[in-house]
């Protein structure tokens, strides 16, 4: 399936819908970068015991498939959400109050809240940097972004190896958590399950901030996924796409052994040949049979 804007298969700002695929890649259990996020996780709950279910204020920039799904999750769950779409309030007021959210613009999602998660296209993050100038250090900066160059233009630097959330931050001026890029919108509509469900597909968060991380991953697993500590900002081009970490619907230890085994140098290779198969198919691929593509072209050889 394909997205509508950009041609991407899976891309959040387009519509999915065929149905998850099931893992295939073998288990292993209780690795140490799962303990270590479980740690980090807990000592958040701790430290808020206190409030009322853990409700948090969220403001969310970008208003298409990933965006708004995870608004309608999170709003689900007992959050407050603000959602922005890139033609002001008005023009999500529906959609917003449909599934549970506050519509507003672009400058009011960013006041007045506790963690802030961008799902525009990646090229388009420079032209926001003006609302987080006076944001307090500690809102959460969630980036959901990816970069594809015969979309975003050529950014010299990420071609370069900068990892593309390390640019956000940059451009942003302020640390990010890079999480929910991983996945494929139909994969975050239909692909979510309850805590503690065998095989349940888990997702890479990334960042330099434990109490970032363990925000953003409390706020993945509202959305029905496990979350995996990928490690510091620097590393997130292990779950960039091309990696074998990226949209290929892993549980926690096969996530945690294709974060391992992704190579930098490939990863841009696979990304562009993944696109080029998949403009030149002549009839839509299922779901499972994008997912299964993903993980033939990305695993190490």
């Amino acid at each position: 399936m394909w997205c509508r804007s950009c041609r991407i298969a899976g891309c959040s700002t387009g519509i999915i819908t065929a149905s998850p695929c099931a893992n295939i890649w073998a288990l292993r259990h209780n690795t140490e970068p799962t303990r270590a996020l479980r740690s980090d996780v807990n000592n958040y709950r701790q430290a808020h015991i206190h409030r009322k279910d853990m409700d948090m204020k969220i403001g969310i920039i970008g208003a298409g498939n990933i965006g708004a799904t995870i608004a309608k999750k999170l709003a689900g769950a007992g959050h407050t959400v603000k959602l922005a779409g890139s033609k002001g309030p008005e023009d999500i007021r529906e959609k917003a109050e449909e599934i549970g959210t506050i519509p507003v613009a672009a400058e009011d999602a960013v006041k007045d809240v506790e963690a802030i998660i961008l799902s525009i296209p990646f090229a388009q993050i420079p032209n926001i940097a003006g609302l987080f100038a006076h944001l307090p250090a500690d809102v959460v900066v969630i980036d959901t972004g990816n970069y594809y160059p015969f979309r975003d233009g050529n950014i010299a630097v990420i071609d370069e190896g900068k990892p593309e959330s390390v640019w956000s931050s940059e451009q942003l001026g302020r640390p990010v958590i890079k999480a929910f890029n991983a996945l494929l919108a139909e994969t975050l509509t239909n692909g979510g399950t309850a805590e503690g469900t065998v095989n349940r597909i888990a997702i890479p968060v990334a960042g330099d901030d434990a109490r970032g991380k363990a925000i953003a991953s409390k706020l993945v697993n509202e959305t029905g996924f496990d979350a995996l500590d990928a490690g510091d900002l620097a590393n997130s081009w292990r779950q960039q796409p091309g990696t074998p970490a990226y949209c290929t619907e892993l549980a926690l230890p096969e996530l945690a052994d294709a974060l391992s085994l992704a190579i930098k140098e490939s990863a841009p290779t696979n990304r562009d040949a993944l696109i080029k198969s998949f403009m030149e198919e002549t009839s839509s691929l299922s779901h499972e049979q994008i997912v299964a593509r993903n993980r033939k072209v990305t695993t190490p050889r």
